[in-house]
Protein backbone atom coordinates (compact mmCIF):
# COMPACT_ATOMS: atom_id res chain seq x y z
CA UNK A 1 0.00 0.00 0.00
CA UNK A 2 1.59 2.89 -1.41
CA UNK A 3 1.50 6.63 -0.53
CA UNK A 4 -1.01 7.15 -3.60
CA UNK A 5 -3.68 4.35 -2.61
CA UNK A 6 -3.86 5.56 1.05
CA UNK A 7 -4.01 9.59 0.18
CA UNK A 8 -7.00 8.16 -2.29
CA UNK A 9 -8.33 6.29 0.34
CA UNK A 10 -8.32 9.83 2.71
CA UNK A 11 -9.62 11.63 -0.33
CA UNK A 12 -12.74 9.37 -0.53
CA UNK A 13 -13.45 9.43 2.96
CA UNK A 14 -13.01 13.19 2.98
CA UNK A 15 -15.62 13.11 -0.02
CA UNK A 16 -18.14 10.94 1.95
CA UNK A 17 -18.03 13.18 4.79
CA UNK A 18 -18.73 15.86 2.77
CA UNK A 19 -21.87 14.37 1.30
CA UNK A 20 -22.70 13.24 4.83
CA UNK A 21 -22.25 16.95 6.05
CA UNK A 22 -24.60 17.95 3.34
CA UNK A 23 -27.42 15.79 4.35
CA UNK A 24 -27.26 16.30 8.05
CA UNK A 25 -27.36 20.27 7.08
CA UNK A 26 -30.58 19.69 4.85
CA UNK A 27 -32.40 17.25 8.03
CA UNK A 28 -31.50 20.64 9.83
CA UNK A 29 -33.14 23.11 7.63
CA UNK A 30 -36.02 20.75 7.33
CA UNK A 31 -36.60 20.95 11.57
CA UNK A 32 -36.17 24.37 11.03
CA UNK A 33 -38.54 24.96 8.41
CA UNK A 34 -35.87 26.98 6.13
CA UNK A 35 -35.01 26.66 2.04
CA UNK A 36 -32.10 24.94 1.06
CA UNK A 37 -30.20 27.01 -1.08
CA UNK A 38 -26.81 25.27 -1.13
CA UNK A 39 -24.32 23.73 0.98
CA UNK A 40 -22.19 25.91 3.14
CA UNK A 41 -19.19 27.34 2.60
CA UNK A 42 -17.02 24.68 4.37
CA UNK A 43 -18.37 21.60 2.86
CA UNK A 44 -17.80 23.47 -0.43
CA UNK A 45 -14.11 23.42 0.52
CA UNK A 46 -14.21 20.16 1.91
CA UNK A 47 -15.39 18.44 -1.46
CA UNK A 48 -12.71 21.05 -3.30
CA UNK A 49 -9.75 19.09 -1.11
CA UNK A 50 -11.12 15.94 -1.12
CA UNK A 51 -11.69 16.06 -5.00
CA UNK A 52 -8.11 17.22 -5.05
CA UNK A 53 -6.70 14.61 -3.04
CA UNK A 54 -8.95 12.01 -5.15
CA UNK A 55 -7.28 13.40 -8.67
CA UNK A 56 -3.81 13.66 -7.02
CA UNK A 57 -3.93 10.17 -5.66
CA UNK A 58 -5.68 8.95 -9.64
CA UNK A 59 -2.37 10.26 -11.20
CA UNK A 60 -0.03 8.59 -9.26
CA UNK A 61 -1.68 5.52 -8.47
CA UNK A 62 -1.17 3.64 -11.57
CA UNK A 63 1.88 1.35 -11.81
CA UNK A 64 4.72 0.91 -14.47
CA UNK A 65 3.97 1.11 -18.06
CA UNK A 66 4.82 -1.83 -19.62
CA UNK A 67 6.39 -1.66 -23.80
CA UNK A 68 4.65 -3.29 -25.93
CA UNK A 69 6.45 -5.38 -28.26
CA UNK A 70 5.00 -5.84 -31.71
CA UNK A 71 6.91 -8.59 -33.28
CA UNK A 72 5.64 -10.79 -29.85
CA UNK A 73 3.07 -13.74 -30.28
CA UNK A 74 1.51 -13.43 -27.88
CA UNK A 75 -0.01 -9.78 -28.61
CA UNK A 76 -3.43 -10.52 -29.75
CA UNK A 77 -4.13 -7.41 -32.30
CA UNK A 78 -1.07 -8.65 -34.34
CA UNK A 79 -2.32 -11.91 -35.10
CA UNK A 80 -5.62 -12.26 -36.54
CA UNK A 81 -7.92 -14.90 -35.81
CA UNK A 82 -8.23 -18.27 -38.64
CA UNK A 83 -11.76 -17.56 -39.48
CA UNK A 84 -12.07 -14.21 -41.44
CA UNK A 85 -15.39 -14.79 -41.89
CA UNK A 86 -16.72 -12.70 -39.31
CA UNK A 87 -14.52 -9.47 -39.91
CA UNK A 88 -16.87 -6.44 -41.53
CA UNK A 89 -14.55 -3.84 -43.47
CA UNK A 90 -17.60 -1.81 -43.95
CA UNK A 91 -17.39 1.60 -42.94
CA UNK A 92 -18.92 5.07 -43.21
CA UNK A 93 -15.75 5.93 -45.79
CA UNK A 94 -18.18 4.32 -49.07
CA UNK A 95 -20.58 7.11 -48.19
CA UNK A 96 -18.36 10.07 -49.53
CA UNK A 97 -17.38 10.59 -53.23
CA UNK A 98 -13.85 9.32 -54.38
CA UNK A 99 -12.57 12.82 -55.80
CA UNK A 100 -12.26 14.99 -52.81
CA UNK A 101 -11.76 18.36 -54.45
CA UNK A 102 -15.30 18.60 -55.64
CA UNK A 103 -15.85 21.85 -56.26
CA UNK A 104 -19.19 23.74 -55.06
CA UNK A 105 -21.81 24.31 -57.06
CA UNK A 106 -23.14 28.18 -57.12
Amino acid sequence: MGLGFISGFLGVLVLFHAAYSTIQYRALLKITEEEFSGPPLNVVVELFIGLVICIWAALTLPGKFLSIHPDSDENRIVSLPDNLDFMIFNHRRKVFPLEMDMKLRQ
